[in-house]
C-alpha cells in the first residue's frame, strides 16, 4: 500500500466514478481501475459495490476513506510545514466566496505585498463551501451565513447594516426607513435560494407572514444594483456597498427591522495547518475590511 494508491482510492471515492477520478488526476482510467483492484486485494474486502459500470462506496470503503483522508491530510500538512521552516517556496493559498467582486481591492493588496504566493479564488455557494473546506481545496471560506461543521473556526470580517435600494425616481425616493410592509408588493432582484441575500429577504418577509415578489435571480449578487439601478426591482445590498456606488443612480434606505444584517466570516479548519502564506492573507483580510468599515463610517 503507497501513498499513490491511497490517493486515486481518495479520488474515486469522492467523485464515486472512475473515469471522473482520472480526469481529475489525470492519468488513464485502466491505471486507476487496475490501482483499485490492487488496493482491495490488499485489504482482502472490496471497498465499492458495482453495477455494471456505475460503483458505490460500500461500508468498507466509508471506513477506509476516513482514515485515508486523516492520513493524506496530515501528510499535505506535514509538507507545507516543512516547506514553509525551510523557506523552500512563497506557499498558496486558495479562498472560496458567494460573491468575488468585494474582493478585489484585498487581492490585489496581497499581490502586490506578496507577488510570489499562488492565490485561488472560488465563487461557490454555502453548501459548495463546506465540501471545499472538507476536503481541503482552499484554506478560506469567506461567507455572509453561518458555516457549521466539526473542528471549523472563524474570525469575523465585518458586521454591518443591509438597506434597501430602489432606482432614482421610486416613490420610496425620498423616504429614509421603511418597514417591510412597505415594500411587500415591490418586485425584488435578488440571488438564489441558498445565497445569504436570498436568505435575508426570507426571513425578513416572513416575519410579516408573507413572500417576497421576485422579478429577477440569479447567481451573482454583485449584479443587483446594476439591475435595480436599470429599474427592474428594488433590492438589498450590504452598507459597505454605499461608498463604491456613490454615483449610481439608487436611493439607499433603512429598513426598520433590527436584524436586516449580515456578518462576514473567515472560516478555515482548525485542525489543518495554517501556512505562512495563508496566516498572511487571514491578518491582510482582517485589516482591509476594518480599514474599509472605518472609511464608511467616515463618509456616511
Amino acid at each position: 500500500m503507497d501513498l499513490l494508491s491511497l490517493r486515486y482510492f481518495r479520488a474515486v471515492a469522492r467523485r464515486e466514478h472512475i473515469s471522473r477520478a482520472a480526469e481529475e488526476l489525470r492519468v488513464a482510467q485502466p491505471s486507476v481501475s487496475r490501482t483499485i483492484a490492487r488496493l482491495e486485494a490488499e485489504l482482502g474486502v472490496p471497498l465499492f459495490d458495482r453495477q455494471g459500470r456505475a460503483i458505490r462506496l460500500n461500508r468498507y470503503g466509508a471506513a477506509f476513506l476516513t482514515r485515508v483522508e486523516r492520513a493524506l491530510n496530515e501528510l499535505d500538512d506535514a509538507r507545507r510545514e516543512v516547506a514553509d521552516a525551510a523557506g523552500l517556496d512563497d506557499g498558496s493559498v486558495a479562498f472560496a466566496a458567494e460573491t468575488l467582486l468585494p474582493f478585489t481591492e484585498l487581492l490585489a493588496g496581497f499581490r502586490a505585498a506578496h507577488p510570489d504566493v499562488a492565490v485561488r479564488c472560488f465563487q461557490s455557494t454555502p453548501d459548495a463551501m463546506l465540501d471545499q473546506l472538507r476536503s481541503r481545496e482552499v484554506d478560506f471560506c469567506i461567507a455572509s451565513q453561518p458555516l457549521s461543521g466539526a473542528g471549523l473556526g472563524a474570525v469575523r470580517l465585518l458586521h454591518e447594516e443591509v438597506l434597501l435600494v430602489v432606482p432614482t425616481g421610486h416613490p420610496l425616493t425620498g423616504r429614509d426607513r421603511v418597514t417591510v410592509a412597505d415594500i411587500a408588493e415591490e418586485p425584488f432582484i435578488s440571488t438564489r435560494p441558498g445565497h445569504w441575500q436570498r436568505s435575508l429577504l426570507d426571513r425578513l418577509f416572513a416575519s410579516i407572514g408573507r413572500r417576497p415578489v421576485i422579478s429577477c435571480e440569479g447567481d451573482e449578487p454583485g449584479a443587483t444594483y446594476f439591475l435595480v439601478a436599470a429599474g427592474l426591482g428594488v433590492g438589498l445590498m450590504p452598507s459597505l456597498a454605499r461608498a463604491d456606488l456613490s454615483q449610481a443612480p439608487l436611493t439607499w434606505l433603512h429598513l426598520d427591522t433590527p436584524d436586516c444584517v449580515r456578518t462576514l466570516n473567515l472560516v478555515r479548519r482548525e485542525d489543518g495547518y495554517l501556512s505562512a502564506a495563508a496566516a498572511r492573507f487571514r491578518d491582510m483580510a482582517v485589516a482591509h475590511f476594518a480599514e474599509r468599515a472605518q472609511r464608511s463610517y467616515k463618509q456616511e
